[in-house]
C-alpha cells in the first residue's frame, strides 16, 4: 500500500459526454466543482446518458468551475462556446434522488440533438455534486490498474481503457480488487481525505468504446462470469465515496488506506 498513487485523474463537466484528462484537482466537500454540473434530458423530462445516445461520448466540454460559461466541442472541429443563460426550473430524477436544475437557453441543446438525433435539452444543477450518480456523498470514485488488468485478462484483451468506467480516480501500485477492502474506511488522496462507501455497480454504458460509444465489449458478460456479487450493488468494478476533508489531488500523489 505505500506505493499505491494517482496514475489518472477525469471527469467531464456535461454527464455523458467525452471525460477530459486533468494534471489535478480541488476535491471540494461536493467533490471537483464543475464535474458534472451539467446533464442532459428528454423532451419527456427523464435523464438522458449514453445507454441511450452512445455517441455523446465523442463531445468534448469544458465549463469553468461554477458553470457560468460552457463550450462544447465536436468531432469535426467546430465549437460552441457562450456564457450560460439560465431558463425555466426543472428537477430531474437521477436513479430515484430529485436533483434541481434550470433548463439552459441558447445554442448548446439543439446542436447536441442534431448530433445524436434525438431531442435533448441541457440542464445545469443548481448544487456542485448533485450530478453524481448517488449525490455528493458519492463524489468520488477510483479503480485500481490492477483491477482493470485481471479485466483485461478475463477478457482476452491485452488492456482496457479506463475511461470506460468513468472513474474520477485511477489508481497504482495496489493488487486486483484491492480498493474493495477499503470500503468503510477513510483513505488519504493527496491533501485530501475521502470515505469509500461501496462498489460500483456496472450498465450497459461500459460496453462502449470510450472514444465512440459504439459497443465493441461485452462487460456485463464478463463480470456476471467471475464477478456475480461482490456488494449491494451487482457486477462492481471500482468503488464510491464521499469527500471528508477537501484537498488538492495531483498526479502522482500517494493514496494511503486510514
Amino acid at each position: 500500500m505505500d506505493s499505491a498513487s494517482v496514475s489518472e485523474i477525469a471527469y467531464c463537466p456535461v454527464k455523458g459526454l467525452a471525460l477530459t484528462l486533468h494534471d489535478t484537482v480541488d476535491l471540494e466537500l461536493t467533490g471537483v466543482r464543475d464535474n458534472r454540473r451539467f446533464h442532459l434530458v428528454g423532451t419527456d423530462g427523464r435523464l438522458a446518458n449514453g445507454k441511450r445516445a452512445g455517441a455523446l461520448v465523442q463531445i468534448a466540454a469544458t465549463c469553468d468551475p461554477d458553470g457560468t460559461a460552457l463550450a462544447l466541442r465536436f468531432p469535426c472541429g467546430s465549437v460552441i462556446e457562450s456564457e450560460v443563460a439560465l431558463g425555466a426550473p426543472i428537477v430531474t430524477d437521477f436513479y430515484g434522488r430529485p436533483a434541481g436544475g434550470r433548463l439552459v437557453e441558447g445554442p448548446f441543446a439543439q446542436a447536441l440533438s442534431d448530433f445524436v438525433g434525438r431531442d435533448l435539452r441541457l440542464v445545469r444543477l443548481d448544487e456542485p455534486g448533485a450530478g453524481s450518480d448517488r449525490g455528493s456523498e458519492g463524489s468520488v470514485s477510483l479503480v485500481s490498474t490492477a483491477t482493470l488488468e485481471r479485466l483485461a485478462l478475463e477478457a482476452e484483451r491485452e488492456t482496457i481503457d479506463s475511461r470506460r468506467f468513468r472513474m474520477l480516480f485511477t489508481i497504482t501500485g495496489v493488487g486486483e480488487h484491492e480498493e474493495e477492502t477499503w470500503l468503510g474506511r477513510t483513505v488519504a488522496i493527496g491533501d485530501a481525505i475521502v470515505r469509500l462507501e461501496d462498489v460500483v455497480g456496472r450498465c450497459a454504458v461500459t460496453t462502449q468504446d470510450p472514444d465512440t460509444g459504439v459497443p465493441d465489449l461485452d462487460t456485463l458478460r464478463i463480470l456476471k462470469r467471475y464477478r456475480p456479487t461482490g456488494g449491494a450493488e451487482p457486477l462492481p468494478i471500482g468503488v464510491w465515496g464521499q469527500v471528508e476533508q477537501p484537498g488538492v489531488v495531483r498526479i502522482g500523489d500517494a493514496v494511503r488506506a486510514q
